[in-house]
């Protein structure tokens, strides 16, 4: 069974801003609760092509995969699939206009989960929707308040 999970928030901070900050996987540790650490395995900064190491922890279990970014429009989306990982996992953001310095940012998960993943996909979407929420919660914090 496929994973799915599309989760938004309005961010008060120009499309640049969030862009540049969230766009940026080295950002990811400060704003992912889930996320442990990031290294680069090209160099930064982030085009189409590059690749980064993940530590995460994720339902209590430690994950460690590899990203690489297949696409890249900036200031306006980003897209990163797993290269090696537990499961095939493909994670986009998308920012848009949503006034004069505010910004919609949408934030993609999705994939198959194979074996016993496959089993537990609807509990893996809830989770991913509700960790999603409070790390997008966490971004529109940390860039409103700077």
């Amino acid at each position: 069974m496929a994973v799915d999970v599309l989760t938004e928030t309005v961010i008060e901070r120009p499309v640049e801003v969030v862009a540049a900050y969230a766009g940026d996987p080295s950002n990811a540790p400060e704003w992912y609760s889930n996320i442990e650490s990031v290294k680069w395995l090209t160099e930064p900064p982030v085009g189409v092509g590059s690749r980064m190491d993940f530590v995460a922890h994720f339902l209590g279990r430690r994950l460690a995969y590899t990203y690489e970014v297949v696409e890249l429009v900036a200031g306006r989306r980003l897209v990163m699939r797993t290269a090696q990982g537990p499961f095939p996992m493909e994670t986009s953001y998308e920012w848009v206009p949503a006034g004069e310095a505010a910004t919609r940012m949408t934030l993609r998960n999705r994939g198959e989960p194979t074996g016993f993943a496959g089993v537990a996909a609807p509990l893996m979407a809830a989770a991913m929707r509700r960790a999603n929420t409070k790390d997008l919660a966490r971004l529109k914090g940390l860039l409103e308040s700077r």
